[in-house]
């Protein structure tokens, strides 16, 4: 699972991690003890996170619960809006940008306009400015949020990546840990994401072994589900692809992601001829990645024709506005939209665990009513 090489364990940081974990049990204990307060709330929240750095996948598990609840509760999501070029609290509206709001946030308000979205660092300040602002809504999903004590949710759901399990790595900065992995016991429902679609049945049963989880806590497994390619700018494609028909054609695959591995694994595939270039997580196109990008793809013309170019649906986020883009990328320009599906049936039961969570929470909350002309 976990290769000693991509997670960087520099041993000389080991005295570092040492430090640094004095910091975060400190921390911790001064919430355990009462002297910092976590503060709960009448309206069901539900916390999704991670105690590691890098991408466990949160994005597609907020859009699956978005799905799942979208039809019986009014739903608002609460995101710290990471690398967003504006500050405090912000209700994001139809014509929010990725650098306003983040690029998680916008792919969400993009999917799910009717959703409320907003972001706030401050996770209590921005709890109470969306309950004021928006006094109709049910739930509040909060997105990376495991380390925002000063909010207490109705249930916090702890995901850890299968191939970087949260046992087999070391704080930071010696490894990617957040915090001492016995915090892990603050989550009701834990989560391993990004499971292979080959995984085996023994390997249910040694993380679950490993992970060492209390009776209360519910373990699942996911894994990804890409849907087709759709055009970012669909109205300069004249003759759209569908992924399953360019088996013969190239691709020039662009990613800005913390794990971009699994999303150039599902292209080649499905296409015989692909090359990459891979940016830092959550990176913002300059004038000279576009060039860049575009030059890639001149050298892979065929004829008179450039490549596919396919983006991630983050990166997709942050390319949509994007005003260095030329005509002829954007004639050529796809991304992947990606879901998590649940392995061994769990799905049900998950869904069945998380309704009853915003129900048992829901009694002393009534939502108000807005009044329309």
């Amino acid at each position: 699972m976990l290769e000693e090489e991509n997670v960087k364990l520099y041993k000389w940081l080991s005295p570092f991690s040492l430090i640094y974990g004095l910091g975060v049990r400190l921390r911790n204990k001064l919430f355990d003890w009462d002297i910092l307060r976590s503060k709960s709330y009448d309206i069901p929240i539900l916390s999704v996170g991670n105690i590691t750095v890098g991408g466990t996948g949160k994005t597609p598990h907020i859009e699956y619960l978005i799905r799942l609840l979208a039809s019986s509760y009014r739903i608002a999501i609460l995101s710290r809006g990471y690398k967003r070029k504006t500050r405090g609290f912000v209700l994001a509206t139809h014509s929010s940008t990725a650098r306003e709001i983040g690029d998680e946030p916008f792919q969400i308000k993009h999917k799910f306009p009717e959703i409320v979205v907003a972001v706030d660092s401050n996770r209590r300040r921005g709890i109470e400015k969306l309950m004021r602002l928006t006094p109709e809504i049910d739930v509040i999903l909060l997105d990376d949020a495991f380390q925002h004590r000063y909010v207490a949710p109705s249930t916090s759901i702890l995901l850890s990546d299968f191939n970087r399990m949260i046992y087999e790595d070391k704080l930071l900065p010696y490894g990617r840990l957040r915090e001492p992995i016995g915090e892990k016991s603050r989550a009701q429902i834990v989560i391993v994401t990004k499971c292979p679609k080959d995984i085996k049945p023994i390997d249910f049963r040694i993380i679950s072994k490993r992970l060492q989880l209390y009776p209360y806590q519910r373990l699942y497994f996911t894994g990804l589900c890409y849907d087709e390619l759709i055009p970012l700018f669909p109205n300069e494609i004249h003759n759209p692809i569908s992924i399953t028909n360019i088996k013969k054609d190239k691709a020039l695959l662009i990613s800005g992601i913390a794990s971009p591995q699994p999303f150039i694994q599902y292209i080649q595939n499905f296409v015989s001829k692909t090359e990459s270039l891979c940016f830092p997580d959550h990176h913002s196109f300059s004038a000279k990645d576009i060039e860049k990008i575009r030059n890639r793809a001149l050298k892979m013309k065929n004829s008179n024709t450039l490549p596919h170019i396919i983006v991630t649906e983050k990166d997709a986020a942050r390319l949509i506005h994007n005003p260095h883009l030329t005509n002829e990328i954007k004639q050529n320009l796809y991304y992947l939209p990606l879901k998590i599906c649940f392995l061994q049936d769990q799905g049900t039961a998950f869904d069945a665990q998380i309704k009853d969570v915003i129900t048992k929470n829901r009694k002393n909350y009534i939502p108000k009513t807005i009044k329309t002309s």
